[in-house]
């Protein structure tokens, strides 16, 4: 990967984008941006929020997807945008009540939706049907069609479950009781298909998916789901080199001081 050094961060642009001086220009031809966050890591989020603005000032009208709201609030955030004039009426509107995300970060983007009329997607699967999914399988909570269409009824590949559990493993410190992590595999995967169902849906118009940076990996998350071919951009913000070619960038921020997570699970 090619490092770029800027004030306050290491960019790292795989093969694909390493010609390009900085990540904007990189982006300019991508109609699918698929851009990642470490949740609670302020700069991270503050710097996508720039990257974004970028974009749209230069005139890009994408839809916005956000892990922040559950797929079943889709209606309610459409209301929100229609009759909300500020981010606060759209969050109190369309999001879990028990959510825990770092809405001060995430306000900038909803306002920008807002101030162009760009429409915002709900991408998550909710945690009530995840936990089906993990219990009952995909079609507990997936509809059929879309389960056959990205052939979640075959099994599927070996690197992708194996990867998927040993991170899924690592993220609960080991502490899973294995006999769960084939159902929080079909969660994860379940929540990656939806994610890539909306940005196929919306790529024509052009698309921003803000997720976890899990998500937006190329081996096991949503670009996995897509066609390679068709103009995705993935790009994480972390606070350590990744490296191995699976994100087409790598904006390295701080470390967000925090609890060690473990200490409480």
């Amino acid at each position: 990967m090619k490092a770029v050094r800027t004030a306050a961060s290491v960019l790292l642009l795989a093969a694909g984008l390493a010609g390009c001086a900085s990540l904007p220009e990189a982006l300019t031809q991508r109609p699918a941006l698929l851009l990642g966050e470490v949740h609670d890591n302020v700069e991270g989020l503050t710097k996508r929020n720039e990257l974004i603005e970028k974009r749209i000032a230069a005139g890009w009208r994408p839809a916005i997807a956000m892990e922040q709201f559950d797929r079943e609030r889709q209606a309610d955030l459409d209301a929100a945008m229609t009759r909300c004039a500020d981010a606060d009426c759209v969050i109190a509107a369309a999001s879990a009540p028990n959510a825990r995300w770092a809405w001060p970060q995430l306000r900038p983007v909803i306002e920008l939706a807002l101030r162009h009329r760009l429409p915002l997607l709900a991408a998550n699967v909710s945690r009530a049907d995840a936990a089906r999914i993990v219990r009952e399988g995909y079609a507990a909570a997936l509809d059929p069609a879309l389960i056959a269409r990205y052939g979640l009824r075959s099994p599927l590949p070996i690197d992708l479950l194996a990867t998927q559990a040993s991170e899924i493993d690592e993220g609960h410190c080991g502490k899973l009781p294995k006999s769960m992590l084939p159902g929080m595999v079909r969660a994860q995967v379940a929540r990656d298909v939806w994610m890539a169902e909306l940005v196929r849906a919306h790529a024509a118009r052009g698309v921003v998916l803000l997720a976890g940076n899990g998500h937006v990996r190329r081996d096991i998350g949503v670009p996995r789901w897509l066609n390679q071919a068709e103009g995705i951009a993935s790009i994480a913000f972390v606070e350590a080199e990744v490296g191995g070619g699976i994100y087409d960038a790598e904006l390295v921020v701080a470390r967000q001081p925090r609890p060690d997570p473990c200490a409480t699970l």
